[in-house]
């Protein structure tokens, strides 16, 4: 079934330019079976660089995670999803409040949530066999958590390669005071979908140990992109390109895209023909505003960006599937325009090959960056793998065979990385965000950073203010669950 739960939401303008974040608060943690939890506290930890959250209210969601029959473009098939649709529902809640969720395990093994981008207590992280055990089938789990950032995070399995299938969606925290200016907002999820069309993911990843990774693709720069999986359906909202979302707006709107990137395996280049974006947020938090064509999206990243509608017609919403061959769509439609012919579902918008969004572009905004100086901790990090079996390391040791990489509360820590594989990595954190040191001083704070293929390099700097394990990994989900991951433990 389609998701009744798409955003088209209108808001009242302010005429500011900022939005103010919050930091890290208390964490209530609840575990629960059979519908029953048993609630503990978590310490608070707070960060230098963002303020503690006034608290809110409580928001509470159920969600079942099982089986389901999904429609994708008139086809029937069989997956697995929350509350029986593809994305599940979107969880929006307000910076401070404290987010509970009782998840339902009705699918035939276990499972886990994790809230992805937001740093919540370590118990709360959904990382199963480090922040909880898995949540059995036929058994329940309650999240609890104080929300300590505003901003467009992710929420999804991390069991698995359960990620490939369509247990995601969005999770939305707005500020307790909204001064981004905009008429309308949309969130747009971006996929790869194989499920139940091709095979299950489990398919596909013996298939990548059968070929080796597909070392032809390899070697002729297929694998360069977001990944060696070619998959038949590229969809934008859970919708493939013959049946595509559309967005309306009206000639004169200022109107907010939430982009988010849950694919288990292809980064995306984005585009909207007829139209520029202002990026002004990268993975939830404020950077300067920045004026592009296009943006390049890896797996587990998300941006915000503004468009002025002033430009009349019916346009193509792309969603390029980098290195591989497939497009995920959707349309912009003014209404004004009635029922006009829309795009064919292959156009690639010219803005495609126009400016591309890049991580020296981006300059943090609104919050106290790193001010040079020497990290109290630096680990140097080697990405490779893929090149005679399908293994996928971090300074050649595969998870969960690795050594923690170690850090202490209050130090501030540098992680060094360079990547000797032939595929880009999107590289995540878990518990925390770092900034990006990038060729513009001041760079962004993200989670999750593509660390580009042959010899790319790229450093980032974050404060160890949320004691736990947590777990570092590259978020195409062949890759970690090939070994490319590693736990970021506290000392003492």
């Amino acid at each position: 079934m389609k998701n009744p739960n798409r955003c088209n939401r209108s808001f009242g303008p302010t005429r500011r330019e900022f939005l103010r974040f919050v930091g890290f608060g208390a964490g209530v943690l609840a575990l629960g079976g059979c519908g029953f939890p048993a609630v503990g506290t978590q310490k608070e930890t707070t960060s230098p660089i963002l303020p503690t959250p006034a608290a809110g209210h409580l928001r509470e969601y159920a969600f079942e995670a099982s089986p389901l029959d999904f429609e994708l473009g008139g086809q029937l098939v069989q997956t697995w999803g929350y509350n029986g649709a593809v994305p599940g529902p979107e969880i929006r809640v307000t910076e401070g409040d404290t987010l509970r969720v009782n998840v339902q395990n009705r699918l035939p093994e276990d499972t886990t949530i994790h809230w992805h981008g937001l740093a919540v207590p370590s118990a709360m992280d959904g990382v199963p066999g480090l922040s909880q055990p898995p949540i059995k089938s036929g058994e329940d789990f309650v999240y609890e958590f104080l929300v300590p950032t505003a901003g467009t995070y992710i929420y999804h399995s991390h069991v698995g390669l359960q990620l490939d299938r369509g247990l995601y969606g969005s999770l939305i925290v707005e500020p307790n005071n909204e001064e981004l200016v905009y008429d309308r907002e949309y969130a747009l999820l971006l996929d790869d979908w194989a499920d139940g069309v091709s095979g299950t993911p489990e398919d596909a990843s013996d298939e990548l140990e059968r070929t080796r990774g597909g070392m032809s693709g390899m070697m002729d720069g297929g694998m360069m992109g977001g990944g060696a999986v070619e998959y038949p359906s590229y969809l934008v909202n859970g919708r493939p390109s013959k049946d595509p979302e559309i967005m309306s707006v009206r000639r004169g709107e200022r109107v907010r895209l939430r982009l988010m990137n849950p694919a288990a395996e292809t980064i995306f280049r984005f585009a909207i023909a007829g139209h520029k974006l202002t990026v002004t947020h990268a993975d939830g938090l404020l950077v300067e505003p920045v004026e592009v064509d296009s943006l390049r999206i890896g797996m587990g990243e998300r941006y915000d960006a503004l468009l002025e509608a002033d430009n009349p017609g019916v346009w193509q919403i792309a969603a390029s599937a980098e290195g591989k061959n497939g497009l995920g769509r959707a349309l912009l439609r003014y209404e004004e325009n009635g029922e006009s012919s829309p795009p064919p579902p292959d156009l690639r918008p010219t803005e495609m090959d126009g400016r591309l969004l890049a991580y020296a572009d981006l300059k943090a905004k609104g919050l106290e960056s790193f001010s040079g100086g020497t990290p109290d901790r630096t680990h140097r990090l080697t990405l490779s793998g893929g090149m005679g079996e399908y293994a996928w390391t971090i300074d050649g040791q595969r998870y969960p065979n690795a050594d923690p990489l170690e850090v202490r509360e209050g130090e501030r820590v540098r992680f060094e990385m360079q990547n000797r594989s032939m595929m880009a990595h999107p590289i995540h954190l878990h518990g925390h965000s770092f900034q990006v040191n990038n060729d513009g001083g001041q760079g962004p704070f993200k989670d999750t950073v593509l660390v580009e293929s042959r010899m790319g390099q790229i450093s980032f700097d974050f404060m160890a203010n949320n004691p736990g394990e947590w777990f570092f990994h590259c978020h195409n989900a062949y890759h970690m669950e090939s070994g490319m991951a590693r736990v970021v433990s506290y000392e003492g």
